[in-house]
């Protein structure tokens, strides 16, 4: 039992000098003190505590990174065509090949 106790008092010391407790106690009474309390309590604990934020900006950056690889793929895609083409031009076909 002292174990547990010791181990929870630790864990204690680490949040709050972490600030992790005074985060969360700010944002609890953000919560609180609205006067028309949220749907979604989660996502308003996440959009005080930065978190909705922070993934909407990565969202962008992978969007856009998504964007910018598709485009490249279609620049990739178009030069593959083109050098199958040259390629074509210079083996011969099969049936040539074969007659000679």
């Amino acid at each position: 039992m002292q174990a547990s106790e010791t181990k929870r008092e630790q864990f204690r010391r680490y949040l709050e000098k972490a600030g992790v407790l005074d985060s969360l106690t700010s944002v609890l009474v953000a919560l609180y003190e609205e006067t028309e309390k949220p749907n979604n309590a989660l996502d308003f604990l996440k959009q005080h505590l930065g978190v909705a934020s922070q993934e909407s900006a990565d969202a962008e950056a992978l969007r856009q990174e998504l964007n910018e690889m598709r485009q490249r793929c279609e620049l990739l895609m178009e030069e593959n065509k083109g050098l199958k083409n040259k390629l074509q031009r210079y083996e011969p076909t099969q049936d040539d090949g074969a007659a000679q």
